[in-house]
């Protein structure tokens, strides 16, 4: 299998219908925040994932956007004639750390536990969440905007190594 780290238009119709699909409930309804955060978990967890240059995380990461390409351009192409294959400029989040990488895959970890105790509606929301998460987060606005994630990760893990090598205590 093959995985890619470039976006195209039909993957971000994908990723695009897919967020309409999840934000029109909330739009129309009572509009409570809690009700976005089953999709806001799975978005997390994405954008965890996708601070990991490799490693399965990394993997599943590329990965997403192969499948929102292919899906995304096989939608656009039936529903309105034209191709829609053209690449967008691609980002990707860097400087994870190994103890930053402590703290993703224990973010990641976490999602899926909350996936596990979810019910139907929202594990639908949250895999929705790390789809468009992970989609998005390989253009470069989006991976701008999040550019301060991994630095953030590394300083919670060296936080938590500090802690647990006894650092400050004495």
């Amino acid at each position: 299998m093959t995985a890619t780290s470039t976006l195209t238009l039909g993957g971000l119709l994908a990723a695009l219908l897919v967020l309409l699909a999840n934000l029109y409930p909330w739009w129309t309804g009572t509009r409570e925040m809690s009700q976005l955060a089953a999709f806001g978990k799975g978005f997390g967890g994405a954008a965890c994932a996708a601070a990991c240059p490799g490693g399965i995380l990394g993997w599943a990461h590329s990965r997403t956007g192969t499948v929102a390409n292919g899906t995304g351009e096989r939608a656009g192409a039936a529903a309105t004639g034209t191709t829609s294959g053209t690449g967008l400029t691609t980002g990707q989040l860097t400087g994870l750390g190994a103890t930053g990488a402590v703290v993703a895959v224990l973010a990641v970890f976490l999602v899926a536990l909350s996936y596990k105790a979810a019910g139907k509606k929202d594990k639908r929301r949250i895999l929705g969440g790390a789809f468009v998460g992970s989609v998005l987060l390989l253009t470069a606005g989006v991976a701008g905007a999040l550019g301060w994630l991994p630095g953030a990760l590394n300083g919670i893990g060296d936080g938590i190594v500090a802690a647990v090598q006894g650092a400050g205590v004495l």
